[in-house]
């Protein structure tokens, strides 16, 4: 399998793929690979000539030092599963230098005030690190086309957003949340987790599943309070938000609208490790 730790030469090798009629798919990745991310690689590999996997665990996308590191980094597994998977996809894994030669800061972006709700009034300047790393990946790669989970669906949105506001051409895809077999979204996060922790967590889709229940009786209020009240008789959980949000502005909903799509986002924190997932509505 082709192993790139440097741009240069990343690049120097992808020259000659971008012909005519041949198409890039890319998935970036911050490693700890699991079967939520294969799945996003055998779309692209399934809907391009080649495929560009990035491990990049990327330090300015972080608010709080301790998740950035804890965050776990399993460069050698991740390899192997890529190998079987396919050896033809291209690995670029580079360092910090590489990508932001010595300077590791971010960009300031407006994304139209997505980035205000959710995960950014918690983490501040996160989407701003996401914007700055996505940026630069595409601007490195030049995919045809980039393969996102949904279960980071702001992020999806900001992304999008991003795209269009600085006229890049590359499609961004959105793709299925993967889930284990209790439901509990996918996520290297869970690789923290007890096994005991990793099991209870599965209440996180069940409530996310009454609340869809819920929608087209309930008033949003109304659902709101029950899902605080669900984590409140949980106390090895800690509900951080739930909001139900439109999925083309991300704002959150007070009064429905019929011609509106909604979804249910949430954040919780099992032991002080962070969990986040997302169900639509419609």
């Amino acid at each position: 399998m082709p192993i790139f730790y440097g741009k240069a030469s990343l690049m120097d090798y992808l020259k000659p793929l971008k012909i005519s009629h041949s198409t890039i798919g890319f998935v970036p990745t911050m490693g700890a690979l699991h079967q939520g991310h294969l799945a996003l690689m055998q779309k692209s590999l399934a809907e391009n000539t080649n495929t560009v996997v990035s491990i990049f665990v990327n330090p300015t996308q972080f608010n709080n030092p301790e998740d950035l590191a804890k965050y776990p980094r399993t460069l050698d597994k991740d390899v192997k599963k890529l190998t079987n998977l396919d050896p033809n996809i291209i690995l670029y894994a580079p360092t910090v230098e590489d990508i932001y030669d010595g300077k590791p800061v971010s960009e300031s972006f407006d994304f139209d005030g997505l980035e205000n709700q959710m995960e950014g009034k918690f983490r501040p300047g996160h989407f701003n690190g996401v914007g700055t790393i996505v940026k630069r990946l595409f601007e490195i790669i030049e995919p045809t086309n980039a393969y996102f989970g949904e279960k980071d669906f702001q992020q999806l949105q900001i992304v999008k957003k991003m795209v269009a506001k600085n006229h890049l051409k590359v499609n961004v895809i959105g793709c299925p949340i993967y889930r284990e077999a209790n439901e509990l979204a996918m996520s290297s996060r869970n690789e923290r987790l007890s096994v005991q922790e990793r099991e209870e967590a599965s209440i996180i889709y069940k409530i996310l599943s009454s609340v869809k229940e819920q929608f087209s009786k309930n008033s949003t209020a109304k659902i709101s309070e029950w899902v605080q009240k669900s984590f409140d008789n949980n106390p090895n959980f800690t509900l951080e938000y739930f909001t139900i949000a439109d999925e083309a502005t991300l704002l959150s909903c007070s009064r429905k609208n019929k011609n509106k799509k909604y979804r249910a986002f949430i954040a919780v924190l099992v032991n002080n490790i962070r969990l986040i997932d997302t169900i639509s509505l419609n």
